[in-house]
C-alpha cells in the first residue's frame, strides 16, 4: 500500500491507495467467463437463479473489477468465503460417493448437461479470485452491514416468493429454495421447526457464523481504503 499525507495548519489528511489496479487480462478473462455464463443460465435456470447468494456475488465482483471500487467485492467477500469452503467439502464428499448436506447435489444431475454443471466449478475458484482482489483493492469495512442487509434481503424475497423445497416444478432445472431458506435438503423442506422461524435462524446463524468472523479476519488483516482522507492530527 502507498500512503500520502497532504499537510495544513491544522491537519494531516492521510490517503492510502492500492498499489496497483486490476490487470487488464483478468478483467478480461472473467468478462469473458461472465459473457458465457449469464446468457446459459437465463436459458437454463431464469433470471431467479441469480437470487443465490453465489451468483450475486459473481455481479458484484464484475463490478468491482471495472470500477476498481472495494465495496462490491468486500461484500462479496464477506458473503462467500465461509460458505464456499463447505460448498467445496459438499462437492468433494459428492465426488467420493458420500452424501454431507445435499448442498451440491445439482452438480450430480442428470438432467443438468455437463458444460452447465461444469460452468457451477466457478464455485471453487472464486474464493480465491475474491482474496486476491481485496488484497489489490483493500477491504472497505462497510461491507458487513451492506452484504448482511442483502443477504437477508434475498432470503426473504426467496421465502415469500419463490418455490420451496419439494415443490414440483415444469423444469426440474429451475431454482426452489433458494439459499437454503427451507433448509439444506431441496427435496424436502426442514421439519426442525416452523419455517418463518427457521428463515429467522438462518439469516442470524449466517451473520454470526459466516459473515461476522470473515469480515473480523478481513479487517484485522487488511487496510481499509475509505480509510482515505481521514483526518489525523499532527504529530509533534
Amino acid at each position: 500500500m502507498k500512503a500520502t499525507t497532504v499537510a495544513s495548519p491544522d491537519v494531516v489528511v492521510a490517503a492510502i491507495q492500492p498499489q496497483a489496479g486490476i490487470p487488464m487480462a483478468l478483467k478480461l478473462i472473467f468478462t469473458g467467463f461472465m459473457a458465457v455464463l449469464v446468457p446459459v443460465y437465463l436459458h437454463n435456470y431464469g433470471p431467479t437463479h441469480f437470487l443465490y447468494f453465489c451468483d450475486t456475488t459473481l455481479l458484484l465482483t464484475l463490478v468491482s473489477i471495472w470500477t476498481e471500487h472495494s465495496l462490491p467485492v468486500s461484500m462479496a467477500a464477506v458473503g462467500i468465503l465461509i460458505p464456499q469452503f463447505f460448498w467445496c467439502v459438499d462437492f468433494l464428499c459428492g465426488l467420493l460417493g458420500f452424501h454431507l448436506t445435499g448442498l451440491t447435489s445439482y452438480m450430480f444431475d442428470s438432467h443438468r448437461s455437463l458444460f452447465l454443471r461444469g460452468l457451477s466449478l466457478f464455485h471453487g475458484w472464486l474464493p480465491f479470485l475474491l482474496v486476491y482482489l481485496v488484497l489489490r483493492l483493500g477491504y472497505d469495512r462497510r461491507a458487513l452491514k451492506a452484504w448482511t442487509a442483502l443477504a437477508w434481503l434475498l432470503c426473504v424475497i426467496a421465502f415469500l416468493f419463490l418455490p420451496p423445497a419439494g415443490a414440483t416444478l415444469p423444469d426440474p432445472k429451475l431454482p426452489l429454495n433458494v439459499n437454503l431458506v427451507f433448509g439444506f435438503d431441496d427435496a424436502h423442506p426442514q421439519k426442525w421447526m416452523p419455517q418463518g422461524l427457521y428463515v429467522v435462524v438462518w439469516m442470524l446463524a449466517l451473520f454470526l457464523l459466516a459473515y461476522a468472523p470473515t469480515h473480523l479476519m478481513l479487517k484485522k488483516i487488511l487496510p481499509d481504503p475509505v480509510g482515505k482522507g481521514r483526518l489525523m492530527k499532527p504529530t509533534q
